[in-house]
């Protein structure tokens, strides 16, 4: 089975009729996601690919019914507000795409998810894939590459790159490799469903036989993968390429997020950690293929 979202998964796509929200509602309905409603204050009433909008998440659940995951297309100040209107009205999971999200309210969502048993995905996030069922966000980009990059499979795929995310999975699939389902985590310093949370649901995963992780630099979520291998909690292979070789203490890399402050999230310290958790770590994105090849295997 898939983890967070499969084809019958009921969707909701906050900030529909927004020019990211109509062309992302497009690739999503394309790829057989069951988006069934949207939400746009003001635009009630409107119907955009086929689904129906209305002025608020409450709106919505009250005349469709539950609601399981809502996608969120809105200017990053507006992500707060549209966020902690859908977990109370009983979403269970977001996915936040936009970046530039201010930290003290992705500290709030995450509050008040706690609160209310949901969890979410991102900020900073392209979305994830559950390949044959279900596209959240805009990762793939268009319907047929989706369908070409994106093959079932027993790998599951967990980055911090939203690039990476598409590039790990399309070598997998040239290789003849498939995946269960495909994460972007976010490339920002807090996230809601990071690495360590993933890798537990892979785990969980009865069709995941391989996990797949896209580290870089900065904060500690590589090492907490580790510890929980080391710790039995995560038993299933695990390969990982650590990008940030190069950085020095001070240098950000590419995200908000990959940062090195001392020697705290710096590369050399995660690399070290995974080995010792007996973590394949391969050198290069193009080694991934065939070391989780030999992973299976041996399996």
């Amino acid at each position: 089975m898939a983890i967070l979202v499969n084809e019958k998964s009921r969707v909701l796509v906050q900030g529909i009729t927004g020019r990211e929200g109509m062309v992302r509602t497009k690739l999503m309905k394309g790829y057989g996601t069951n988006v069934v409603a949207g939400v746009t204050p003001g635009k009630g009433g409107e119907i955009v690919e086929g689904v129906p909008v209305f002025d608020s998440v409450h709106e919505a659940v009250d005349t469709i019914g539950a609601v399981d995951i809502s996608v969120i297309f809105v200017p990053a100040h507006l992500v707060k507000s549209g966020a902690l209107e859908a977990i109370d009205a009983g979403v269970k999971l977001l996915v936040l795409v936009p970046d530039r999200v201010p930290i003290f309210d992705v500290l709030e969502i995450v509050r008040s998810g706690r609160e209310k048993g949901a969890s979410f995905v991102g900020p900073n996030t392209l979305g994830l894939v559950s390949p044959g069922k279900a596209v959240l966000g805009m990762i793939g980009g268009r319907v047929e590459r989706a369908r070409e990059w994106f093959r079932p499979g027993p790998v599951g795929v967990s980055s911090r790159s939203g690039g990476m995310t598409s590039a790990i999975s399309y070598y997998l699939t040239r290789a003849g490799l498939g995946e269960s389902t495909i994460v972007h985590v976010g490339g920002d310093a807090v996230v809601g469903l990071s690495h360590p949370e993933i890798m537990e649901r892979f785990q969980a995963d009865d069709e995941t036989e391989v996990m797949v992780m896209f580290g870089e630099i900065g904060t500690s979520q590589e090492e907490r993968v580790a510890d929980l291998i080391m710790e039995g909690r995560v038993t299933k292979p695990l390969v990982a390429y650590i990008g940030g070789k190069a950085a020095k203490s001070g240098t950000r890399f590419s995200h908000a997020g990959a940062i090195v402050e001392g020697n705290r999230g710096s590369y050399a310290t995660k690399v070290a950690r995974l080995k010792e958790a007996g973590v394949r770590v391969v050198d290069a994105i193009a080694d991934i293929p065939a070391a989780v090849k030999s992973a299976l295997s041996n399996a």
